[in-house]
């Protein structure tokens, strides 16, 4: 749960005196915990708990979030990290936004550069005080989400996903705001008063990458986000914002990504494995673009029901496989492919097949000064084994948008 942080809390870390006490907290946390707490409670006395824990929350959220940041635990969990919020507010810019589950300030502090009017919104007032002071200057109202102050906005939620007890819930109506009641009230209008109703607000929602479609069927377009090959989230955008159906965004901290689309050209034939295997980013693999992005570059795939696609070279910011050797899957051919090719160390990748790659390691009683990658794949044609070299990995791509 973290530390329970108060309005008087807020101030005094906003203060230079704060600030400068989180400051201090850093090395001596990093040199010993135990001591630092006893140094921070004999030096600060009751201030030592939120100040340990703000230092302990800047340094876990670091990257994701501006330096300096004040946070809960759980805003510190949930907060959208910067490139991903960036790349959202790009697709609301000049519009009017309003944020009904502002927490600390995150998806403001992309929106302000980029927005129309601001307005944020939640109804911890910690959070919101967090929020006036990690983004200074942007409006903020203590508000349920489901009661939103505004008219005519662009509205933008980020819903909590825990159950009371912590649990992870995938129930759209269990979301705190129920997602089901914060569509039906922007499909209706945020203000349905018997003089004057808003006919429609547009609606996007940050969510879980786990989330069935189907669940959310007010959805017009639903976009899968990656940054540095972990998918960040599901976008999930309404009507009068979707621009197609589904979308994979690939983002890079160290340069432009890449969107993929499903009305590009799907034209992805099944073949043998050529010189590559190239494994897609998860984006477009849980988008399910994975023929559009083989198409795009001239790829093909192994099979029908694998994510796997196969070149000639393999496309930018990928990870790939240099394919050495390949046959018939068993355990005991792999054993003296491996054998032979003097081969000590290796990276097991599975799909389709019921093999364990920790159970199936020790069994290969490999010792050779080797390294490889090994593709364990089930083909229509059987179980297949790639034996490849891993020689391209993820790196900065240039962009490649259609």
């Amino acid at each position: 749960m973290g530390y329970g942080f108060t309005l008087d809390d807020v101030a005094y870390l906003a203060s230079a005196a704060g600030r400068d006490a989180v400051e201090e907290a850093f090395p001596l946390l990093r040199e010993d915990r135990l001591r630092a707490v006893a140094t921070l409670r004999a030096r600060l006395g009751d201030r030592a708990a939120p100040v340990l824990e703000t230092a302990l929350l800047q340094d876990r959220a670091r990257g994701r979030v501006p330096d300096g940041w004040l946070l809960t635990a759980d805003a510190a969990e949930q907060a959208t990290a910067a490139p991903v919020a960036a790349h959202r507010a790009a697709r609301l810019a000049g519009r009017d936004v309003h944020d009904v589950t502002c927490s600390v300030g995150a998806e403001l502090f992309a929106l302000r550069a980029v927005a129309g009017r601001l307005l944020g919104s939640d109804l911890d007032p910690v959070r919101l005080a967090m929020a006036r002071v990690n983004v200074p200057g942007v409006p903020l109202v203590r508000a349920d989400a489901l009661a939103p102050p505004s008219r005519g906005t662009v509205i933008v939620a980020d819903p909590a996903r825990r159950t009371a007890a912590g649990r992870r819930t995938w129930r759209p109506a269990d979301f705190a705001p129920p997602l089901d009641d914060l569509a039906r009230l922007c499909q209706r209008g945020c203000h349905a008063d018997v003089q004057r109703q808003e006919t429609h607000h547009d609606l996007v929602v940050s969510t879980a990458p786990g989330l069935d479609p189907a669940l959310v069927p007010w959805a017009a377009e639903v976009e899968l986000v990656s940054l540095d090959g972990r998918v960040r989230e599901a976008a999930l955008w309404s009507e009068g914002l979707a621009t197609t159906r589904r979308r994979a965004t690939v983002l890079s901290g160290r340069g432009r990504g890449f969107e993929v689309t499903d009305v590009e050209d799907d034209t992805c034939p099944v073949a043998p494995a050529g010189e590559w295997i190239v494994d897609p980013d998860g984006a477009v693999v849980r988008a399910g673009l994975v023929r559009q992005y083989g198409a795009r570059h001239g790829l093909w795939r192994l099979d029908e029901h694998l994510a796997y696609l196969s070149g000639d070279a393999p496309p930018p910011g990928v990870r790939a496989f240099r394919v050495r050797e390949h046959g018939r899957y068993t355990e005991k051919a792999l054993r003296t492919t491996l054998r032979q090719r003097d081969v000590g160390r290796v990276e097991i990748l599975v799909r389709g097949l019921d093999v364990d790659p920790n159970a199936l390691r020790p069994r290969l009683k490999l010792s050779g000064s080797q390294e490889a990658t090994v593709v364990l794949a089930r083909l229509a044609t059987g179980p297949e084994a790639y034996v490849c070299e891993a020689v391209s990995d993820r790196v900065s791509a240039p962009s490649d948008r259609p």
